[in-house]
């Protein structure tokens, strides 16, 4: 009996609208705006650089809306980025991929991010965003530079251009989709 009823109530909880939160995190620059309103608006919006936060709901998938944190990326405020992690549900890095002399201190700044205690599960998104740039790193040399292999979680990496919104949508919806996983793994345990 109680069998039935579990699979009862997993078939609701999978049709109900699912919140979720998610920390969108990257150095100043990447364009973690852009990709927000890009996915939020569908259309691109004139930024400015972030000094606190933005907030916004959106739902890349049924049956999930993510309240993203899109927290500003300057040297002063990422020390700031831990106090948004607490029941965070995933966490998403956005990298320019054609800031060459830069991409280490990404490399470094997603390096602290995993190691957080509040981030120990929760899936990864990587944009490596600006792809659309001549000096932009492909995809597969992004994974080998971030080291993102050696992860001991879910991580999906996707090639994006926040401006135009192309590869925006796709890693949301991966995300979206990995986030839906982790949350029911959780709950069911």
């Amino acid at each position: 009996m109680g069998y039935y009823i579990s699979r009862i109530i997993n078939a609701f909880h999978t049709f109900k609208d699912n919140p979720a939160l998610v920390v969108m995190v990257g150095l100043d620059g990447a364009g973690k705006t852009t990709t927000l309103y890009q996915l939020k608006l569908n259309q691109t919006v004139s930024t400015i650089p972030t000094l606190g936060f933005n907030v916004e709901k959106v739902s890349p998938c049924k049956g999930l809306s993510l309240t993203v944190w899109d927290v500003g990326g300057q040297e002063i405020i990422r020390r700031l980025w831990r106090h948004y992690y607490h029941d965070a549900d995933g966490i998403i890095f956005v990298i320019d991929s054609s800031d060459l002399a830069r991409i280490e201190i990404a490399r470094e700044e997603l390096v602290g991010v995993l190691e957080a205690p509040d981030l120990e599960h929760v899936p990864l998104l990587v944009f490596a965003n600006k792809q659309d740039l001549p000096s932009a790193e492909p995809v597969p040399k992004m994974i080998q530079v971030l080291d993102l292999n050696r992860l001991n979680r879910k991580w999906h990496i996707q090639g994006s251009c926040a401006s135009n919104g192309n590869g925006v949508f796709e890693g949301f919806q991966v995300f979206a989709q990995m986030v839906k996983q982790e949350k029911k793994r959780r709950w069911q345990a």
